[in-house]
């Protein structure tokens, strides 16, 4: 990935520079994380961190703006591991902007995709097994007086962050370069990604399980006998609540229904439910 090998050629192929990676890597990095909302958590860092990309692929001012619209959609990772996804979008946004079998409704499916597989791997190393054993070494030195031990504290982990994005970015540009090239046929690529859309789907589904818990206290006396009301629930569908709520939610979503108005409704509904004691 010297300089020549990626500068512009004179046949008018759209070529990405080294230079223009790096600063994607760099702002990525930097800032994916300093620009969250609600609405779409790190979208705004992700589309942030593509436009050196996109201002050297793009030339008119509505293919840029298209552009920039297709990176404005959710999205959510942890951002060293998963700064592979960056990686690789940089090569297809490559190879669409060369005419390449690559479409809007492929690049999204990827990130989608990859981002909670990368962020279950990211937070688990990173957060959880080895800032954790740093932290519980360093905090001790610290504390038994070693004013030396945050300072090599703070270098280990900064090292590791820029190796480990560094590393993670750079090798998704490279095995986009190297599938995508080998990929021609539409059936073949409509594939992959309908195969991330499906895994995209059950990673929601089992973080729909893991975080979303609604019950109901209600139970009907009939006679000598209660009927509980969450149980009879739960032998029809275990968490039915929790689905329906959340289907409920995507479908507010889908009419363009805010986030912020969203959760407005669902705190009302919470209070009145706790009062009456159906929730």
């Amino acid at each position: 990935m010297g300089e020549n090998a990626v500068a512009t050629s004179e046949n008018n192929e759209r070529k990405l520079r080294r230079s223009d990676l790096l600063r994607c890597f760099l702002i990525w990095e930097t800032t994916s994380e300093s620009c969250l909302s609600y609405e779409r958590l790190m979208s705004l860092g992700f589309c942030h961190a593509m436009t050196p990309i996109i201002n050297r692929l793009y030339k008119s001012k509505e293919e840029r703006a298209a552009a920039l619209k297709r990176h404005m959609v959710f999205f959510n990772t942890e951002n060293n591991w998963g700064a592979f996804i960056p990686g690789i979008v940089c090569s297809m946004e490559e190879e669409k902007a060369n005419g390449g079998s690559i479409s809007d409704e492929m690049i999204n499916p990827v990130k989608i995709g990859l981002m909670g597989p990368l962020a279950g791997i990211g937070d688990t190393i990173t957060q959880g097994l080895l800032k954790t054993v740093l932290l519980a070494i360093f905090v001790d030195m610290t504390l038994k007086g070693n004013i030396v031990a945050p300072f090599i504290y703070a270098l280990l982990m900064g090292v590791y962050i820029a190796a480990m994005g560094y590393f993670t970015f750079f090798s998704g540009y490279r095995l986009g370069q190297n599938v995508l090239a080998k990929i021609t046929d539409n059936s073949i690529m409509r594939k992959i990604t309908n195969s991330l859309s499906i895994l995209g789907l059950i990673i929601a589904g089992a973080m729909m399980v893991n975080n979303v818990s609604i019950k109901t206290p209600l139970a009907i006396n009939i006679g000598q006998t209660s009927v509980v009301i969450q149980e009879l629930l739960d032998s029809i569908l275990p968490g039915m609540l929790s689905v329906i709520f959340v289907m409920l939610c995507f479908g507010l979503m889908k009419k363009n229904v805010s986030v912020f108005k969203i959760m407005i409704v669902l705190f009302i509904v919470a209070v009145i439910g706790a009062f009456f004691g159906i929730l």
